[in-house]
């Protein structure tokens, strides 16, 4: 994946792992900073045995070899990857802003057509402002489209939110290219890495997590914390 190397080519992984996390819905990795990812239990589960190679003993492994666990067909341990991938970017907190991802997408989809890539609480936000709404979800509830669907909803969409777990599954790439020139695309949540370099891809904004207070937010996930409940972080948004 282009956009993995692209990511992994200007961190500095010549420093300290120091710890990793893997709760049932959140990963986090410490290095010189914390970094997370968002588990993906109900995906995960349908993968063979073992989810992770080498548990209790990653702490051996090199910064750099950890970072490229982002590349495994294993999604728990991409999700390792992208966390460590996380916890070496240097956020530039003047590019950002403090703005909900769901705020941002309404104000830019009113009236419009919206496909938003993963179900979110602001999904009834949305269907309100939007004149046409489609959620797709590899897990759909009622009123979601399925995966099958994403070719057609995608590219007849003005606005587009893209989970950042399209990372983790390696569908990113294959996801941007669908949306159409000129549409505004919004890559978003805890995995979403809060880097410039993914303008370079057409993407318009993106809302990430920085972690402010280390300690608090991995006792958080080794305690099962949901996105919701996670403490000691920033939501930050950097818009192209």
């Amino acid at each position: 994946m282009k956009i993995l190397d692209d990511l992994i080519s200007v961190l500095n992984t010549e420093v300290e792992l120091k710890d990793i996390r893997q709760g049932f819905f959140h990963t986090a990795v410490l290095t010189d900073r914390c970094g997370l990812a968002a588990t993906l239990p109900k995906d995960v589960i349908k993968q063979d045995n073992p989810w992770v190679e080498e548990p209790g003993f990653l702490l051996n492994k090199s910064v750099s070899e950890v970072v490229k666990m982002a590349y495994s067909e294993r999604l728990l341990e991409a999700s390792i990857g992208m966390a460590a991938i996380n916890s070496l970017l240097e956020i530039d907190e003047n590019r950002c802003e403090d703005l909900n991802a769901g705020d941002l997408i309404a104000e830019k989809g009113q009236g419009k057509r919206i496909t938003i890539v993963g179900h979110f609480p602001f999904i009834p936000k949305l269907r309100e402002v939007a004149s046409i709404l489609w959620v797709i979800e590899k897990n759909p509830e009622e009123g979601d489209a399925s995966e099958s669907e994403t070719g057609n909803c995608i590219p007849r969409s003005d606005v587009v939110g893209i989970t950042g777990t399209a990372f983790t599954n390696h569908t990113i790439e294959s996801l941007l290219k669908m949306c159409r020139p000129g549409a505004y695309v919004v890559i978003l949540g805890d995995t979403a890495p809060l880097s410039p370099l993914l303008f370079d891809y057409g993407i318009s904004a993106i809302s990430g997590t920085k972690v402010v207070d280390p300690a608090l937010t991995l006792r958080c996930i080794s305690q099962g914390a949901n996105y919701r409940q996670i403490k000691g972080v920033r939501k930050l948004t950097m818009v192209r």
